[in-house]
């Protein structure tokens, strides 16, 4: 699809309940969206909540406030108010999760201010999708569902919800998202066959995948990781990193089998950057087990994210081992490949065909500790195959996850929607 270009200031409400300074695929995607979004010459609010994620804890510079309106790098940017707990336990993350898709609505909408063409509100937990489709009625504007993680379904598969009442209860509601939209963003093209196979038309899905800064996620210089070698004791070690949530859905427990079998081997060391409902357990477990070879780096701001990447000699992607992970697309891989790092990919189906096709490092069966290790080896056994599998993998990306190419892809989607909408009837890829 070619490149867009606004012809007129188009006016973009974005609902997310997390945004910069957060951490997360979720921030870092509506973030960069809506910056290119902005240089092409369009006018874009992004409504979310007081930054929270992944503590709980509400930096000073925020709190004690039920709204806020800021400008970061040309985006009008507007939080409300938020129950902040930290990204653990089902109940208060549930309640977090409503407490901002009401305050959205009750707080957000009449503060809103100016007019919009489209509202677009962004999962994975679909009640912000509850509220993008409450502000689109109250603003009779056509409704975005950005489909990010087939949801309650995720939730379900790591054993977070089993009540089947609830599931129910959710199922019901997520399908009336998918009919009541005007459009659904996908970040996968598996997601469309999931939706055809709910009674969803293919015509009213498009796909925008994730992407990356390409200018922010480089291939490092010699001495970029120096300070986080430095820092954590790395020495001249093959450093194997995971970098992102540590939650029930990364399977971590395979760091810490892998950590076991090679604690006699001084050559390697498992590097742990990020926070989440598991960090504290597992780093119990590797104290417990007196595993010096597991480093827990705890939270970092996405500025040292490229830094830890420098250190590193293979990053770690995995995530449980059942068949719905298989359709979903970490966007770290993309952040991996742009700073030019060999993968070692235990998440199959969909990503693992990215990887595969661009070059750019080793598929492992998830949760095969076993298979961890051998790739582990392998890639320390050969220098010259982690560099070339660094330079596949930035060219790849380079080439088809260019963020603010795919922003202007997703762009010409929105136009032509805003305008269906504009003339008075629906678009007819669009129509359920």
């Amino acid at each position: 699809m070619p490149a867009a270009s606004a012809p007129y200031a188009m006016r973009i409400l974005y609902i997310s309940q997390y945004f910069p300074p957060e951490m997360g695929a979720p921030a870092a995607r509506v973030h960069e969206l809506s910056r290119a979004w902005v240089r092409a010459g369009c006018e874009v609010t992004v409504l979310t909540a007081f930054p929270h994620h992944p503590t709980g804890v509400i930096p000073p510079e925020y709190r004690g406030r039920k709204l806020m309106r800021e400008r970061i790098d040309g985006i009008d940017v507007l939080r409300t108010w938020v129950y902040a707990t930290a990204n653990k336990g089902f109940l208060k993350r549930t309640l977090s999760y409503i407490s901002f898709m009401l305050s959205a609505i009750f707080l957000g909408t009449p503060s809103l201010g100016g007019r919009y063409d489209v509202v677009i509100a962004t999962s994975p937990q679909f009640f912000v999708a509850v509220a993008g489709f409450v502000i689109s009625t109250l603003l009779a504007k056509p409704f975005v569902f950005e489909l990010r993680d087939i949801w309650p379904e995720s939730i379900v598969a790591v054993g977070a919800l089993t009540d089947r009442r609830i599931i129910q209860v959710l199922e019901a509601v997520e399908m009336m998202l998918y009919r009541r939209a005007r459009a659904i963003c996908a970040v996968a093209d598996s997601y469309v066959d999931v939706l055809a196979d709910r009674g969803i038309d293919r015509r009213k899905v498009f796909v925008i995948k994730n992407g990356v800064d390409l200018k922010r996620f480089r291939p490092p210089g010699r001495s970029e990781g120096e300070s986080v070698a430095r820092e954590f004791g790395l020495g001249d070690r093959f450093v194997c990193t995971y970098i992102g949530t540590v939650g029930m859905a990364h399977g971590l427990d395979i760091i810490l089998e892998a950590a076991e079998r090679t604690r006699e081997d001084d050559s390697i060391v498992y590097l742990v950057v990020g926070e989440g409902a598991r960090r504290g357990e597992l780093e119990g477990r590797a104290k417990q087990r007196s595993l010096a070879n597991v480093i827990f780096a705890g939270q970092q701001p996405r500025e040292r994210v490229v830094e830890f990447l420098a250190a590193s000699h293979a990053v770690l992607v995995h995530l449980k081992k059942t068949d719905l992970f298989e359709k979903v697309i970490p966007s770290k891989i993309f952040e991996i490949m742009a700073s030019a790092r060999p993968l070692i990919m235990g998440v199959a189906g969909e990503a693992g065909r990215i990887v595969e096709e661009a070059r750019a490092g080793v598929a492992i069966e998830p949760e095969d500790a076993g298979a961890l290790v051998e790739a582990i080896k392998s890639l320390r056994a050969d220098q010259a195959a982690c560099e070339a599998m660094g330079r596949n993998g930035r060219r790849h990306v380079e080439k088809h996850f260019d963020r603010e190419r795919l922003a202007l892809d997703y762009l010409a989607r929105l136009e032509e929607l805003a305008e269906a909408a504009r003339a008075g009837h629906a678009l007819s890829r669009c129509e359920s």
